[in-house]
């Protein structure tokens, strides 16, 4: 049975803490993330119906456990020493430029003269080595086998792709993943961060789910294209943040439109306003439009970023414009 807005089942989360059987009456003792009294009734509705369903059982008590369980959202689950604000950059289904905006976004951040570290969350398709121009750097570990990150235009950057060649693939099931994600949060030389910007992989699975249960989360920041399937897994990623109480502080349209680099001429090849109409629908800010320009895929494939490498393109001040609205809404957490 899944939690709702994630992959994984209850049992996984470590939200059933225990369960004693005798004559036929089963007792169930669950940790719960979350007051909200609809999903605690779902939940409540669904384990009683599977279990009594089980030969045998004649009565189903469930009980909460006098410990809240810690799955997610800033008020439960612990802060990450020396970091201020952690920012998860997340997206509903791939191929919709996340690491794209989440490295160009951790710039902006940094541009302001914020201290900003950047943890490559998704394990299984490590790309912001490559993206920052440094994909054949390795960290150093120091005393008590901790991790030294990779300081690439002035951000500290860890990735699992600095610990892989460009041929090794990554075959790990969801237990292996978690402990990834765990060392990279807590074994890791981060230092003092105004900003700790993870870069989650697409959906919410393993990787979302270590990061919500292991610290506390400021806020997220979702990527979709202005494609409808797009915006139906938006929705997906909103319930997920909101189910762990994590507040959501806006929605990133990317590749809004194609700009031909001849004419200056902007065409909504993948639709049009998608991200204004479903951030008004779920009552989310749009913190920005990002079109689909040249330079900046161009600029992702060398290593160079715009932000970085041309803070002065009318992409790099979008960006700008929008590390602003994300600052805000962390300081209004």
């Amino acid at each position: 049975m899944r939690y709702p807005g994630f992959a994984r089942d209850i049992v996984t989360l470590g939200l059933v803490r225990e369960v004693t059987v005798q004559a036929g009456q089963v007792a169930i003792v669950l940790a719960l993330p979350t007051d909200k009294r609809d999903v605690i009734a779902t939940l409540d509705a669904e384990i009683e119906g599977a279990v009594r369903s089980l030969p045998g059982v004649a009565k189903v008590e469930i009980r909460r456990a006098g410990e809240q369980a810690r799955v997610g959202g800033s008020s439960r689950a612990a802060p990450l020493p020396g970091v201020r604000h952690i920012l998860a950059v997340a997206s509903g289904k791939g191929g919709v430029g996340k690491s794209t905006v989440a490295v160009n976004l951790a710039l902006a951040l940094r541009a302001r003269g914020l201290r900003i570290g950047l943890l490559d969350a998704d394990i299984h398709g490590p790309s912001v080595p490559l993206m920052a121009g440094v994909p054949e750097a390795r960290p150093r570990m120091v005393e008590e086998k901790k991790i030294v990150p990779i300081e690439r235009y002035g951000i500290a950057l860890v990735s699992m792709g600095f610990f892989l060649d460009d041929r090794s693939p990554v075959i790990w099931r969801g237990p292996m993943v978690m402990s990834i994600v765990r060392q990279f949060l807590k074994d890791v030389v981060w230092g003092e961060l105004d900003i700790l910007v993870v870069d989650l992989p697409p959906g919410t699975g393993d990787a979302q789910l270590t990061l919500l249960q292991e610290v506390a989360v400021a806020g997220g920041v979702i990527v979709t294209t202005p494609q409808d399937v797009a915006l139906q897994d938006v929705r997906r990623g909103i319930t997920m943040f909101d189910t762990v109480q994590t507040p959501v502080i806006g929605i990133v349209e990317n590749m809004s439109g194609y700009v031909c680099p001849k004419c200056g001429t902007e065409e909504a090849i993948f639709g049009t306003d998608g991200g204004q109409r479903e951030s008004a629908a779920l009552n989310v800010q749009l913190l920005g439009k990002i079109p689909l320009v040249g330079d900046l895929r161009a600029s992702m494939d060398l290593g160079a970023p715009l932000v970085a490498s041309a803070p002065d393109h009318p992409i790099s001040q979008t960006f700008a414009a929008i590390a602003e609205l994300v600052v805000a809404g962390l300081e209004h957490q």
